[in-house]
C-alpha cells in the first residue's frame, strides 16, 4: 500500500507537517524493480510463501490486493470510505492521512502497477504477509514516476472478515538506474555523463568489484530551504538489484540541520550508526568484501577521531562501484535537494579484478543529476589530476520531490 514517509523526511516533502511513521530510511538509492526482487541480505524475507492453511492465504492476499485497489480508487475518487471494508479502524484512519499527505505533496493520481508476494502466513485469527509493490504517481506539474517498495502486512480477523491492521515498509524506494543520455544541453564539466534524478557523482562498472574506498567533508547546509542530501559510497546497484552503501546525511528542516552517518543494504531498510558528523568533518568510507557474504564497512571521522565499523552478511552482483551524492529517496518519491554547495570527494577508489584502482585507471564515468525540467542540480566536476579527486556543485535550479529517471536512497 501506499504508506507514510520516514518522520525526518515528510517534514520536508509534505511541507514540514509531521506525521507517524515506523522507521527512518533516507535514502538510499533508488530504483524500480519491474516482477523481480532484489538479493537480500541475511535477514530479508524468504522469496517463498511460507507453510500455513493455503485458503486463509488466498483470503489474506486477496483483502490485501483489494485494500490496495481501494486506496487507489479512494485517493483518485475522493471516497475515502472505499478503504474501510479491508482496514481496522486504526489503520483505515492512517490511510486517510496517508492519501492527505499525498496530496498536500503535489500528487494529483495513484495506480498500483504490480504486486509480488514473497511469503504469506495465515494461522487462526491472524495472517502476515511480505509483498513488493509497484505504484505509479502522477503529479501537479505533469510528471509521473514509478516507485517499489516491500510491505510488511499484519492482518486480523473481525467479524469472519481480514482486515489489514498494519502497513510497515522497511525497505528504501526502488527506481531505475541512472541511464546515459544523449547530451541535450544540459550543464556539466564532466564528460560522458549520463543523468539521473537523484545522483549525482562518479561510478565505474567493467568487472569484479570487492572493496571501494572515498573521503569526503560534510558540506556546510544552508538553512533556509528544507531538504536533504545524502554522500555516500557503494558496491552495485548501476545494472542490478544489489546495493551496499555507507556514508553521511544532512537533513534540514524548520531552520535546523541534522547531520548522521549510516549504512544501508537493499532491500532493506537504511540506519544511522553511532558515527558523530557535523559540517566541515573530513570522513573516509570503505567497504570491503573478505568472503563470499562477508563484507566490512568501516566510517573514520578523520576531523574528530571518531570510527565505526561492522561486518555484515549479503549477497552482491559485485557490478559496480559508486561515489555519489544523491537527493535521497523515500516511500513517495525524491525528497527535495539541500542547498549544499561544493562537496569535494578525495581518495576514491575501488578493487576491480583484484587490483586497487583510482577513478581515472577505473575509467570512472560521470553522472548529473537533473530535476523534471532537465535542468542540471549537480553537477561532476573532471577528475582532477591526481586520478582519485573531483567535486561536485548544487545549482540553482529548483529541485522538486518525485518524477524523472532515479536511483534510490534513503531511501532510499
Amino acid at each position: 500500500m501506499k504508506s507514510l514517509m520516514p518522520k525526518a523526511l515528510i517534514a520536508i516533502l509534505l511541507a514540514l507537517t509531521l506525521s507517524a511513521c515506523n522507521s527512518v530510511d533516507v535514502g538510499g538509492l533508488a530504483r524500480q524493480i519491474v516482477g523481480t526482487a532484489a538479493p537480500a541480505a541475511s535477514a530479508s524475507a524468504p522469496a517463498s510463501t511460507a507453510a500455513s492453511d493455503p485458503s486463509l492465504e488466498a483470503a489474506v492476499k486477496q483483502t490485501i490486493e483489494s485494500g490496495n485497489q481501494a486506496q487507489a480508487k479512494a485517493f483518485n475518487t475522493g471516497d475515502a470510505t472505499l478503504m474501510r471494508a479491508t482496514a481496522t479502524a486504526s489503520f483505515y484512519a492512517q490511510l486517510q492521512q496517508t492519501n492527505r499527505d499525498l496530496a498536500a505533496s503535489g500528487v494529483t493520481a495513484i495506480a498500483l502497477v504490480s504486486t509480488d508476494f514473497l511469503s504469506v502466513t495465515a494461522t487462526g485469527a491472524s495472517a502476515t504477509a511480505t509483498t513488493l509493490e509497484t505504484w505509479r504517481s502522477s503529479y501537479t506539474d505533469g510528471s509521473t514516476d514509478m516507485s517499489t517498495a516491500r510491505n510488511d502486512y499484519t492482518l486480523v480477523l473481525e467479524g469472519g472478515a481480514w482486515k489489514i491492521a498494519t502497513d510497515d515498509q522497511p525497505s528504501a524506494v526502488l527506481q531505475p538506474a541512472p541511464v546515459p543520455q544523449t547530451d541535450t544541453g544540459t550543464p556539466a564539466a564532466a564528460s560522458n555523463v549520463s543523468s539521473s534524478s537523484n545522483w549525482s557523482g562518479y561510478q565505474a562498472q567493467g568487472g569484479t568489484f570487492t572493496s571501494v574506498t572515498g573521503t569526503w567533508i560534510v558540506p556546510t547546509v544552508s538553512v533556509t530551504t528544507a531538504g536533504a542530501d545524502a554522500t555516500w559510497v557503494g558496491i552495485g546497484g548501476i545494472t542490478s538489484n544489489d546495493l551496499i552503501q555507507a556514508g553521511t546525511q544532512a537533513t534540514v528542516s524548520a531552520g535546523q540541520v541534522q547531520y548522521d552517518a549510516w549504512v544501508e543494504m537493499l532491500p532493506a531498510s537504511s540506519k544511522t550508526v553511532s558515527l558523530s558528523v557535523n559540517a566541515g568533518d573530513s570522513v573516509t568510507v570503505s567497504i570491503t568484501q573478505k568472503a563470499a557474504l562477508d563484507w566490512v564497512i568501516s566510517m573514520k571521522n578523520n576531523t574528530t577521531g571518531g570510527a565505526y565499523s561492522t561486518t555484515v552478511q549479503y549477497r552482491s552482483s559485485n557490478s559496480s562501484a559508486e561515489w555519489v551524492q544523491e537527493a535521497p529517496s523515500v516511500n513517495r518519491g525524491t525528497v527535495p535537494l539541500d542547498e549544499f554547495g561544493t562537496l569535494k570527494f578525495s581518495a576514491a577508489s575501488a578493487v576491480r579484478d583484484g587490483n586497487s584502482l583510482t577513478l581515472s585507471t577505473l575509467g570512472a564515468q560521470a553522472i548529473t543529476m537533473i530535476n523534471g525540467a532537465n535542468q542540471a542540480l549537480v553537477i561532476p566536476s573532471v577528475i582532477a589530476s591526481d586520478g582519485a579527486s573531483f567535486s561536485v556543485t548544487r545549482t540553482q535550479a529548483q529541485s522538486t520531490s518525485g518524477g524523472g529517471t532515479g536511483r534510490r536512497r534513503r531511501g532510499g
